[in-house]
């Protein structure tokens, strides 16, 4: 292709299959409406694979969005999902991903090695994530049998509270530090992780959470869709002092296409040009160097620019990128060598 092979740090693509929204058949998927990633979207767009998140959904106040397009927000946090209901639904979600390897759709990849196998030969390397832990016990035993199916990248919250953490309410203006840390079985599952080479995802945890990731984990630190607090003054972004740690652990941080979350006034408008998102590239960059940003979509879990609209619409950001004046080397390292280089490093 005339752009750079794409590995995304972020998609909600199995929640959209889950519930109906994309459809499974003898192929693998396809979408059924106006949803970010399908089979003919990623090879027009040049998605070759990414982060696909398990997450466990709770039911959302309809006027979320309506209310994000105000001046000012702070939405209130959904409650904690039992663990019964949460693993019944992470193993579904975990199962339509081995569905799509067995129909041929796209590779469960576990080292780095296997992503490039997959990219060069066009098949969807897909990574098993998990957004919040919910569904991880205490014991670990959900943990264990989810690694052992591919699990490689874990989130210990989403917004809501877990027995390990506590998330950042969608608040806007708003700093990330809104509430306390990680709990002791927060801290035992990082070093859980680390023992099982299990990516620990700080997007989505507050900031004392992040301090004390920083603190207990062995590995680099890696936001897999988040973008920077002061070109967004949103407490679901990252402070300079943050990128700053994440830069000295040599880690990476995922630009985040939600355009609540790219916005200076941090309304959930589509209408967002994509030079938004040039700007925190350019700042990412030059906080954390040029070997520390990727991309980290939120396709299927946000709303994204009008300009882009889907996967599809990849080759208009990359376009962005070269008239903005980044080379060819740097395109390939934002649009997937960083992450291959922080899995390998993680995972090793």
């Amino acid at each position: 292709m005339e752009h750079p092979l794409i590995f995304d740090g972020h998609n909600d693509l199995l929640l959209q299959i889950q519930s109906g929204k994309v459809t499974l058949d003898e192929r693998g998927f396809m979408s059924s409406g106006g949803h970010h990633i399908d089979l003919s979207k990623a090879r027009s767009g040049g998605f070759a694979g990414g982060i696909f998140a398990i997450f466990v959904p709770d039911d959302c106040d309809a006027s979320f969005i309506e209310e994000m397009m105000a001046d000012s927000y702070d939405l209130p946090l959904p409650p904690a999902v039992d663990w019964p209901r949460a693993a019944q639904i992470a193993l579904a979600q975990a199962a339509i991903l081995i569905r799509l390897e067995r129909l041929g759709a796209l590779k469960i990849c576990r080292t780095a090695a296997s992503i490039r196998e997959a990219m060069q030969s066009g098949v969807m390397a897909a990574v098993m994530h998990m957004e919040g832990a919910e569904a991880i016990d205490p014991d670990f035993h959900t943990l264990e049998v989810l690694h052992a199916a591919g699990l490689r990248s874990l989130g210990p919250v989403w917004s809501r509270p877990t027995i390990f953490g506590h998330g950042v309410p969608f608040r806007f203006p708003s700093s990330p530090g809104t509430g306390p840390g990680l709990t002791a079985d927060g801290v035992r599952l990082v070093k859980k992780c680390n023992e099982l080479k299990v990516l620990i995802d700080l997007s989505h945890l507050n900031e004392a959470g992040f301090w004390d990731v920083a603190r207990y984990s062995s590995k680099p630190l890696v936001a897999t869709h988040s973008n920077t607090h002061t070109l967004c003054p949103h407490s679901r972004n990252l402070t300079d002092r943050q990128l700053h740690a994440i830069r000295d652990s040599d880690g990476l941080v995922g630009l985040n296409f939600a355009v609540a979350f790219l916005r200076e006034d941090g309304r959930m408008d589509a209408d967002t040009p994509v030079a938004r998102m040039i700007e925190h590239l350019d700042y990412l960059i030059t906080e954390l160097g040029e070997d520390r940003v990727g991309l980290g979509s939120d396709f299927d879990g946000a709303i994204i620019p009008d300009e882009i609209t889907d996967a599809a619409g990849l080759p208009v950001l990359c376009e962005a990128m070269k008239a903005h004046g980044f080379d060819s080397r740097l395109m390939a390292k934002l649009c997937h060598g960083n992450w291959l280089r922080i899995l390998e490093q993680t995972w090793a």
